[in-house]
């Protein structure tokens, strides 16, 4: 059975490959004044961006219970900054979209939109990383699978 944290590790690791992907694509896009990246890092954008979603409900229902010691503090400190990427991929997808109905091509609009998927990545890379310390580090979500000594050996001596 799938458990809210296994759930969360499958899910999270799509929106951090699509909003890196789409601030790529976007840089590309701008250097080489391409609209196939550009094009494509709007619709990456929106895509990381439901998985920025699915992946901050999946992470509150597997940080359920632990709110305590050091690893509660740890748990606090990667949901405080999901919420800041959350917030950041919902305005940012907010912000380009809103450019690309309105076809609005003013250069310090494309300009603003980079600066802000930089900071969209930022956040993602923090909140990454806080991930990455409880799992390696506080061992959140990790089973240990010990030997059941009860079973009997069936083996030859």
């Amino acid at each position: 059975m799938i458990s809210s944290t296994h759930l969360h590790a499958m899910v999270i690791h799509f929106p951090i490959a699509l909003l890196f992907v789409a601030f790529l694509s976007e840089v590309i896009g701008l250097l080489f004044k391409k609209t196939f990246f550009t094009t494509a890092a709007f619709y990456l954008l929106i895509l990381g961006t439901f998985g920025t979603i699915a992946a901050y409900f999946s992470g509150g229902a597997a940080g359920e219970g632990m709110e305590e010691g050091t690893l509660g503090k740890a748990i606090g400190m990667h949901e405080e900054a999901a919420l800041i990427s959350l917030w950041l991929a919902v305005v940012t997808s907010l912000v380009y979209s809103a450019i690309v109905v309105f076809k609005y091509e003013q250069k310090w609009a494309k300009f603003s939109t980079v600066v802000v998927m930089a900071t969209l990545i930022g956040a993602v890379s923090r909140t990454a990383y806080l991930g990455g310390q409880l799992v390696y580090k506080h061992g959140a979500g990790v089973e240990l699978a010990l030997p059941d000594f009860n079973e009997t050996d069936n083996t030859p001596n």
